[in-house]
């Protein structure tokens, strides 16, 4: 396997761990695996909100992972058989300064980078967008915690 194919499927992988993320903090004999919440609209406009805010905060969005698109295309492929999500996406950014605090606390910090918020629409829920978060174990990600935390609550206000 070559770099390129090796690194869109640790993405791809790392996107579909994020998707599952409000599913695990919805249990509760699961410990918090995410921060999330629900808001009533459009998922265009909710995913927007949450690309305004990432990038008022001076970040650049590296990547939107289409996850709900790649589910819904490889339903059959896979043996689904239930449509997930109208809409899910995954956007993927990093924060220099936010990163370096976190990393010069405990190196293996690296692991989490880059961060993610997801937004989606469950095909069950229309019109219902859950917005969120993965919670960062540690006390070194305590300030991307934060950050992820405060662009979801700007982007749902």
């Amino acid at each position: 396997m070559n770099r390129m194919t090796f690194r869109a499927a640790l993405t791809t992988l790392a996107t579909c761990a994020l998707a599952q993320g409000p599913a695990l903090a919805q249990n509760a004999d699961a410990p918090e695996a995410a921060y999330a919440h629900t808001v009533e609209g459009s998922f265009d406009d909710v995913a927007f909100a949450v690309e305004q805010a990432i990038t008022n905060e001076g970040l650049v969005i590296d990547f939107t992972s289409h996850v709900g698109d790649m589910l819904a295309r490889t339903k059959a492929d896979v043996g689904g058989e239930k449509d997930l999500f109208t809409h899910a996406s995954v956007f993927s950014f990093c924060s220099a300064a936010v990163s370096r605090a976190a990393m010069e606390v405990d190196l293996s910090a690296l692991q989490f980078c880059p961060y993610g918020i997801f937004v989606y629409e469950a095909a069950e829920a229309p019109g219902t967008i859950v917005v969120g978060h993965r919670v960062h174990p540690g006390e070194a990600m305590a300030p991307v915690n934060e950050m992820l935390t405060r662009i979801v609550d700007t982007a749902i206000e």
